[in-house]
């Protein structure tokens, strides 16, 4: 009886060979490159923020508890890397399942001017511009656009309030039929040293 053929031996390659050949970006205000000038109304932004907020809706059975990460990062361009991932909690604070992810850009605008461009893991594309004040962003939607598969959102409104190492964020939405509706919120805690974030 013949024997099988010995195995073909691949070449797995190795994590620094995907690297890619430039830097990644930061979310440490300490470290090179430095935040543009542009970005100076969004500097107070820029970290690693970590929390638990409360998610409702007249059209779900909530409210939730969740948890989130929110990462504002740079790489000396004048705009901001944001990604933010949450997840449900128990009523005791265990992690149940994942839940929100959206990622996207800050762009500061000119006279106190910003805009927010963020995807969303559910076929959402938001396009939200505001006002930038000293630890204040107050933000609302030019336009929503959406998958086929994804539920129809008119507009949503978003601010963001920072004092010392706290940032508060609430959102409403108007969706499904819905007029405009307080959707989320929560209270985040600046994590120390946000250090350099890999590029996804």
């Amino acid at each position: 009886m013949r024997s099988p053929p010995a195995p073909r031996l691949v070449r797995v390659s190795t994590p620094e060979e995907f690297r890619e050949p430039i830097p990644g970006d930061t979310a440490d205000l300490g470290s090179r490159p430095p935040l543009h000038d542009a970005c100076a109304p969004l500097r107070e932004l820029v970290g690693v923020w970590r929390g638990e907020g409360e998610v409702d809706y007249p059209t779900i059975d909530g409210p939730f508890r969740f948890g989130q990460q929110v990462t504002v990062s740079h790489d000396g361009r004048p705009f901001l890397r944001h990604q933010a991932r949450a997840w449900l909690l128990d009523a005791k604070g265990a992690v149940l399942r994942p839940a929100a992810w959206e990622t996207g850009f800050w762009r500061p605008g000119t006279e106190g001017r910003v805009e927010l461009l963020l995807t969303h893991a559910t076929g959402l594309v938001d396009l939200f511009h505001g006002s930038a004040q000293p630890g204040r962003w107050e933000l609302e939607t030019d336009a929503v656009l959406g998958t086929p598969t994804a539920k129809q959102v008119e507009a949503a409104r978003r601010t963001y309030a920072l004092s010392e190492d706290l940032l508060d964020y609430a959102e409403s939405r108007a969706m499904v039929g819905q007029p405009m509706t307080p959707h989320v919120s929560a209270r985040l805690r600046r994590v120390p040293s946000g250090g350099r974030q890999d590029t996804p």
